[in-house]
């Protein structure tokens, strides 16, 4: 049985307090794809800032530039598990 601990005593929970519980559990379960793709895009747009002056009209961008930068851009394509998305590995910055 589910318990909780007030003032030092342990008390059963409620089945209200039980449902709510495992609503909340499955909520964080369901979305732990949303939140690894939430890493993966910052990180990734952390990356993509680093290299932004690289597309500035008076720059000119090398080729492997502008490879790295669609790599990165195209990293969260077709991701669609959690498994997926911590496999990711990014691409060397030239």
């Amino acid at each position: 049985m589910a318990t909780k601990l007030i003032n030092g005593i342990r008390i059963n929970l409620t089945a209200e307090e039980i449902s709510s519980k495992q609503a909340k559990e499955t909520a964080w379960t369901n979305e732990k794809f949303d939140r690894a793709m939430y890493q993966l895009r910052t990180k990734r747009n952390a990356l993509l800032a680093e290299t932004d002056w690289t597309a500035n009209s008076d720059v000119t961008m090398s080729e492997a530039m502008a490879t790295y930068r669609q790599a990165l851009r195209d990293l969260t394509n077709s991701l669609t598990t959690v498994e997926e998305v911590e496999a990711v590995e990014f691409p060397t910055k030239p």
